[in-house]
C-alpha cells in the first residue's frame, strides 16, 4: 500500500510533573508545570498529509483519560464540548482518549467511554461530526486494558497473557483503589474473540464519521502486555522471544486493516507502563529496529511513539531518542509524545524530522487554544493538576 507522508512535525506537550506523564490512559500529576513563552514556530504551521487526511498543521491533541462516560460508556454532551474547544483552539487532529472495545473485558476505569454498541457510536457521531465542523479531524484510541482493567461493569475479573499481578497500585484520581488483580491468562480462543472485538469497534469508527483510529500498544495495557517481556510468560506461538510477543499486536493491525479498508490505523507505542514509569526494552536498539520494522511491515499508517521525554535518548549508551529510532527502522509517519510543552523543543524536533506530528498532553488541557496562542506568540497558561485532575480526573465544567 502506498503512503502519501508530508513530513515535519509539531510535537508539544506532555510536559511532564514530576515522576508523572499524561500517558495515553494515565494523567500523572504532582507539581504544578509553569507557564511558556513560545518564539518562532514556522515548521510548527505547514499542512501535514496522511494517506487521503490533510491536516492544518502538525499540532494535535494527545489521548488522554477523562472517565467523563454515562455509567453505560455512552460518550456525554459535555464532552462533545470538551473535544469541540480543541477543534476552536487550532488543533489540526484530535486523537481521543482510550476507548475500550467491547462490553467483556476491555474496560480499563468507571466512566470511560466505549466504542462497543451502537448506542455508545451515535453518541461519539455527533462528537466526530462537531470536530469536524471547526475544521479539524478526529481519530479514535481503540484500548483493552488487559491487566491494569480498575473497574468493568459487566466483567469481572481482568485478562492478560500471563497469569501476573501488575506492579504498583491503581490510580486514585481514576476511582481505583489497592493493588491491581492478578488476571486471568488468556486462551487462544479469548484471543480470537479481541482480536473481532478491535474489528467491529474500528468499524464503528468509520461508521461514525471518524477520519482513523490508533491502537493503544503502549503503557502497560492488553497489547503491551503482549509485547512486554515480564508481562508475558506464555509457552506457546505468542510468548518467549521478541517475535512471539510481538505477534498478537500484529495479528490485530492486520486484521483490523483488511476490514476497514482505506480509512487510517496507527499504533501507539511506549517502552514505559503507567506503572511502571521506568520499564526499557531489554534489547535496545536492536529490539526498537524489530518492533518499528515489523510494525513498518504490516500496513500500519503510522506509529505514535510516547516516551517520558520525547527528546531524551532512549536508551543508556544510544544517543537517539524513541521517536528517531522509529524513523529510522520504519517508513511510516512518526507521532512524538512526551514533555514537549516548550514550543522550542517541539520545533528542535520538528527540525531533525524524527517526526511528523506532534501530540500535546498537559500544555493542551491548560491551553485549548494552545495552537492559535502559539501562532500568535502568546503566552501559554500553566497546568494547574489539582484544579483539572482532582479529586478525580473528570472533566471540570470551565474545560467545556
Amino acid at each position: 500500500m502506498t503512503k502519501t507522508v508530508e513530513c515535519y512535525f509539531s510535537k508539544t506537550v506532555e510536559s511532564y510533573l514530576t515522576v508523572t506523564s499524561v500517558y495515553t490512559g494515565y494523567v500523572y500529576q504532582n507539581k504544578e508545570i509553569e507557564a511558556v513563552t513560545v518564539t518562532s514556530h514556522r515548521k510548527l504551521f505547514t499542512p501535514f498529509t496522511l494517506n487521503s487526511l490533510t491536516f492544518p498543521n502538525r499540532a494535535a491533541v494527545a489521548p488522554m483519560t477523562r472517565i467523563s462516560a454515562t455509567d453505560k460508556g455512552n460518550p456525554t454532551e459535555e464532552m462533545a464540548s470538551y473535544y469541540t474547544t480543541f477543534a476552536k483552539g487550532g488543533f489540526g487532529l484530535i486523537i481521543t482518549e482510550g476507548t475500550y472495545i467491547d462490553s467483556e473485558s476491555s474496560q480499563a476505569y468507571e466512566n470511560q467511554p466505549g466504542m462497543a454498541t451502537d448506542e455508545q457510536a451515535k453518541g461519539w457521531e455527533k462528537i466526530a461530526q462537531s470536530v469536524h465542523e471547526y475544521g479539524s479531524k478526529i481519530i479514535m484510541q481503540l484500548q483493552h486494558a488487559g491487566a491494569l482493567s480498575q473497574a468493568n461493569l459487566k466483567h469481572s475479573g481482568t485478562v492478560a497473557p500471563s497469569a501476573i499481578q501488575p506492579k504498583g497500585e491503581q490510580l486514585a484520581f481514576y476511582r481505583g483503589t489497592g493493588s491491581f488483580e492478578t488476571p486471568g491468562e488468556l486462551t487462544i480462543h479469548q484471543m480470537e474473540d479481541i482480536k473481532h472485538n478491535f474489528v467491529h469497534a474500528a468499524l464503528r469508527a468509520k461508521s461514525a464519521g471518524f477520519d482513523g483510529v490508533e491502537l493503544h500498544g503502549a503503557n502497560g495495557y492488553l497489547l503491551d502486555n503482549f509485547l512486554t517481556d515480564y508481562t508475558n510468560q506464555r509457552n506457546d506461538k505468542y510468548g518467549g522471544s521478541l517475535v512471539n510477543r510481538l505477534r498478537f499486536l500484529i495479528e490485530v493491525i492486520e486484521d483490523v486493516k483488511k476490514e476497514v479498508g482505506e480509512f487510517v490505523v496507527g499504533i501507539r507505542i511506549s517502552q514505559s507502563k503507567g506503572n511502571d514509569f521506568t520499564h526499557k526494552w531489554a534489547g535496545g536498539e536492536e529490539e526498537a529496529k524489530f518492533i518499528f520494522s515489523e510494525l513498518s511491515k504490516t500496513g500500519i499508517d503510522y506509529i505514535h511513539v510516547t516516551e517520558y521525554d520525547a527528546t531524551a535518548p532512549a536508551f543508556a549508551h544510544n544517543t537517539m531518542s524513541l521517536a528517531a529510532l522509529a524513523r529510522k527502522f520504519s517508513d511510516v509517519p512518526i507521532f512524538a509524545n512526551g514533555q514537549l510543552g516548550d514550543p522550542e523543543k517541539a520545533i528542535a524536533i520538528l527540525e531533525k524530522n524524527e517526526a511528523d506530528l506532534v501530540t500535546i498532553g498537559k500544555f493542551a488541557l491548560a491551553n485549548h487554544d494552545w495552537v492559535k496562542k502559539v501562532r500568535n506568540d502568546e503566552s501559554l497558561d500553566a497546568f494547574q493538576p489539582r484544579e483539572i485532575l482532582h479529586p478525580i480526573a473528570d472533566l471540570k465544567p470551565f474545560e467545556y
